[in-house]
This record gives C-alpha cells, structure tokens and sequence, in this order.
C-alpha cells in the first residue's frame, strides 16, 4: 500500500500523539489546532502523498486565474487513475472541494487527514473497494495565497487564512454559469470528466448564533427527478446525521433565519446553477454543502468537516448500487422531460417542523452607536420546535424543444456548451428553417448600481414567442436535448433560466439597436410606406388618439413608423438562438 517503509497509525480528528516521525504530519498538526494550511504547504504534502501511497494520484489540470495549474487528488483502491475506465468498472466517485473561499478553510486540513487516513487505516478497505474519492486540496488559489487575519471578523480562527475573492476579485461561488474565471474552466473540464456522483464544497457559515457546529445544504428541492430528491433527503441525509451524532456532531439545516433570529423558522437555500451545487445538480449529482458554524473553535469545525465526509463516504459505500440506478434512472428522466422548470421562488406558505437548538437572543443599547442591537445570549440556550421553509414553487416553466439551433457566432456560448462535453452537430450548409423564435419583450437590470459578481444581471425576463423563417449558416449547431447533459443546456440557453446565458449578459449585443434613420430622408419614405399600408397607417392614428404627448412629439411618430416597416432590423431584440420543436 505504501512507497516507503511501511506505518500504520490510528487518528482521531484534533489529536496527534507518537506521530513526530511521521513524514506525512499536516501542518495543521504540525502548528497545533490553530493552523490552516498555506498553498505550498498543501500543494508539497499532496505530492509528498502521491510518492507515499501507490493509491493517490496527484493530476494538474488546466490553469487558474493566476497562473497555477488546479490540483486534482485521486484516491483508488485499485490503482486507477483513469477516470473513463473507472465510469467503465461502475465505481462511484465522490468529489470534494476545498477553499472555493479560502478564509472558511477546515476543509483544506480535514482532506489531508482524510486522504491519510484512507491509505492506512483498516476500516477503509471495504468502504473503499467501490468508491473512488476525488480531492480539490485549495481551489481558490489566488484567494488562498492571499493571506491574512482579519477579512472574517466574524471568525473564531485560525490564526491566518485566505481572502474570499479570487485574483479577479470574483467570488468563484457565484461563477459556474457564466464561468469568467479560469478556476471556473478548469473546474468544469475535471467535473464533466470524473462525471462523480457525489459532491461535498466545504464551507464556514455567517449568520445567527446557535448551539450546532454542523450545519449542511443539499440539492435545491426540484432540482433533481423525485426519487433521487427522496433518496438524497429521506435516506442519505438522516443516515449521514447518524453517523454524525454519534462523532458528537449533530447536524442541521443551513441556519438562514426567516426573520431576525432563527426562533422565527430557518429558510431552504436556492442552490440555482450559479453555486457549485446548482451546478453539479444539472447533471444528477447528490451535492451538499457543509457549513460549520463560524463562532466554534477551528479545530471543532475541523473534526466536524471530517465528520461529515467520513459519513457520506461511509453511506455511498452502503448505497453503491442504488445511487448508480437512481443517477441512470434521472439522466433518462431528462431526456425524456417535455417541460423543466427554469425559474422557481420560495412558498412561504408551506414548511415543516422540526427541532432546533439555539441561544435566547435579545436587543440592547450598542455601546458603538447607541441604538438596539441584536445579541444572542449562550448562558440560556434553548432546545424547541421551528419552521423550516424549504418548498419552492415554479414560476417558470417552459416546454423542451427537440433541438436549439446555436449560430457559431455566439462562441462565448458554444465554447462554454463545449467545455461541458455537450454534444452538438454543425450544420453543413447554409439552410432556412420554420422555427420558434423569442423576442425580448422586457427585462429588469441594475444600471448603476454595484454589479452582481462583474455583471448587471438580467432579471424578470419577458418573452414573446412567434414562429419565423430563419436562415441559419453553415458551421452552426445543433444542439439535442437528447443527452446526458440536457438540464445544462435547457437551464444555459433559456433566456428566462435564473441563471441563463441571457441572464449574465452573453447576448446582450442583440439588445441594442445598430442602424438608425434621418428624419429628413426617412419623412418621404414613411408617408409612402403609409399610403401603401392602410393598416399601419390606422394604427398610428390610433396610438395618437391614445396618447396626447406621443401626439405632439413628431420625433416619436416617425420613429414608430420606423420600428412598424421593412426597413427597421430585425435582430433587435431577437433571442438569437432558435427552438425546433419537432424532428
């Protein structure tokens, strides 16, 4: 099993004892609690794992924003590092992620212990014969070499960490759609390869205060077919919590109060496919966020992280085969899908009970500003019975076209579909077709304000749809709904999608106007286009009755005959992507 002279050793989370000698101590244990690893320090003991144990593989793959290559850990029982003949043996593959924001890090020290732990402890050998474990050591580089102690002041250590942004200052949690950053790229390369079937991001929590130290998220409800939905939350979910209690680390749901305080209900998280999540969810992957509570030491959030991945580890092994026929099952409910849901809210109206341990929270006078603040109290926690709202209900939902139609010159979109192995065929000459068209009808934005992320998000899209003759060219896509990744391409290429192509600006070309008109040529022209066409003439003579200001401003009058003629383009506002709804 291992490179060098062999060793064997137990650990239990947070305790190091006889392991001076050890070769493979993480500097977590090294530094004594309180310590997070920096990125050489995780990068060396990666490949110092990768000499030790002919189990791990270290993979690079493509390079991130700031020029380091993403860093991928394979652990395989069998010594296959190949991911195409591991989907071929049917092992399950689980994927964890570490540092998407670097200052809530215990994951990055919990995965080296996890990964050691997976090499030489005997209770992983039949765990592990099945399921191949994938780790992302730091995947915001940049953030994660961008050291300091004190971006997260609501923080109990450690003692120095990495900042949120990356080298863009993007917040890469918020970037699997529109994929701007290159950590983003490579992410995407490495998942629509390993294809895993589990994915756990590693994160600390904001927010209230309350007793628990592990909190999670998991697939947004109705982001995956009913009975994977089920399997994850009626079966994996307490069995993982379980196993967690029994380390100490009993679980609940992301603490998001619905008021002030979490005595008020705790709400679901919309986990829609800007967050990793929402991403790995359009491709049928069981995903969970671990959140442990910022106000608990670093070395219990740690322990609890582990915890976590130990457990879910665990419960993939006892479920192998039905997460594989539930995954088949889900893909093939895709393809056959003739609605999908793009866009959904929160039904306040509808929750469940449960129970939730917190802390009495009160208001005081702020010694800063004088006014109430909120505090909680720890000398009086609380164990009752709260609302916990996480019932989402459509309001979007379109019919699946059999294929869209991609014209090459949208590259930004046709490269992202490429880059998430979306197959597509190009059309091989020039060719008209009767298909359904969108023109933008209307859309909110935020001009002027902070932008979301490095964009002014497009929201509450309106749409009309209208079937028109369209000339697509040679060398443009096809695009079948018919595949693996359908819920990726109806979610991207959907304009009303929460988080469409359309929504983070790919098309926004197509919402502005290029041609224009002299008043004082176009005045001859739109008297003769009038005498030629009664009806349009009636209807401007409509319009003004209606509205006097649009009846004293000549400018507008010749502007509207303008936008009612042949003359006016026809791109304008045209979604530039074409729907085919039958063969």
């Amino acid at each position: 099993m291992y490179k060098f002279i062999a060793f064997f050793w137990l650990w239990v989370p947070g305790f190091s004892s006889a392991q001076s000698a050890n070769p493979l101590l993480t500097p977590y244990e090294i530094h004594k609690t309180n310590y997070t690893a920096t990125y050489e320090e995780c990068k060396n003991w990666y490949h110092k794992a990768d000499s030790a144990f002919e189990t791990v593989k270290v993979l690079d793959y493509d390079l991130t924003d700031g020029g380091h290559p993403l860093q991928l850990a394979v652990y395989a029982a069998d010594k296959d590092f190949s991911a195409a003949s591991l989907h071929q043996k049917n092992k399950r593959i689980v994927l964890i992620m570490n540092a998407i924001h670097p200052g809530e890090p215990e994951g990055v020290d919990a995965s080296m212990l996890l990964l050691r732990d997976m090499a030489t402890q005997k209770e992983w050998i039949p765990v592990l014969k099945n399921v191949v474990v994938l780790i992302i050591p730091q995947y915001n580089i940049e953030g994660v070499i961008n050291r300091g102690s004190f971006s997260r002041a609501n923080q109990d250590g450690p003692e120095s960490y990495g900042f949120r942004g990356n080298g863009e200052n993007l917040d890469l949690n918020r970037d699997f759609i529109k994929c701007d950053s290159k950590n983003t790229r490579a992410f995407e390369k490495l998942f629509t390869e390993w294809k895993p079937d589990v994915f756990i991001d590693n994160h600390t929590s904001d927010g209230a205060d309350y007793q628990y130290t592990l909190t999670y998220i998991t697939n947004m409800p109705g982001s995956l077919p009913k009975e994977l939905n089920d399997f994850v939350n009626k079966r994996m979910i307490p069995a993982i919590d379980k196993r967690c209690t029994s380390d100490g680390f009993e679980m609940i749901p992301y603490v998001e109060s619905f008021k002030e305080t979490p005595d008020s209900g705790i709400t679901g998280f919309a986990a829609t496919p800007r967050y990793s999540m929402g991403y790995a969810g359009l491709y049928n992957t069981i995903a969970y966020t671990v959140e442990t509570h910022m106000l608990k030491p670093f070395d219990l959030r740690l322990k609890a992280t582990y915890s976590f991945m130990k457990a879910c580890i665990n419960e993939v092994y006892q479920n192998d085969e039905k997460i594989s026929l539930l995954r088949k099952n889900a893909f093939q409910a895709s393809k056959n899908a003739t609605n999908l849901t793009v866009q959904s809210k929160m039904d306040t109206a509808k929750y469940d009970l449960i129970h939730f341990k917190g802390y009495e929270a009160g208001h005081k006078t702020s010694q800063v500003t004088g006014m109430p603040r909120l505090y909680y109290d720890r000398t009086k926690p609380y164990d009752k019975t709260i609302r916990y709202y996480n019932y989402f209900e459509p309001v979007v939902n379109i019919k699946i076209p059999k294929y869209y139609i991609v014209p090459q010159s949208c590259w930004r979109a046709v490269e992202l579909l490429k880059l998430n192995t979306i197959e597509m065929t190009r059309l091989q000459n020039d060719s008209t077709f009767n298909l359904e068209m969108y023109q933008i009808a209307g859309y909110d934005n935020t001009p002027g304000k902070t932008p979301s992320n490095g964009h002014y998000q497009h929201h509450n899209v309106q749409l009309k749809t209208n079937v028109q003759k369209i000339t697509f060219h040679k060398g443009d896509y096809f695009v079948s709904t018919n595949q693996d990744g359908a819920n990726y391409i109806i979610q991207t290429l959907e304009p009303q999608g929460e988080d469409s192509y359309f929504s983070w600006n790919l098309f926004d070309g197509f919402l502005q106007q290029r041609e224009y008109f002299s008043d004082y040529v176009f005045e001859d022209i739109a008297f003769n286009y009038l005498q030629a066409n009664p009806d349009i003439a009636a209807a401007l003579e409509k319009e003004k009755k209606a509205d006097p200001i649009f009846a004293a401003d000549a400018r507008k009058q010749i502007d509207w005959v303008y936008r009612h003629s042949r003359y006016f383009e026809k791109s304008y506002m045209r979604y530039p992507i074409g729907r085919v709804m039958g063969e």
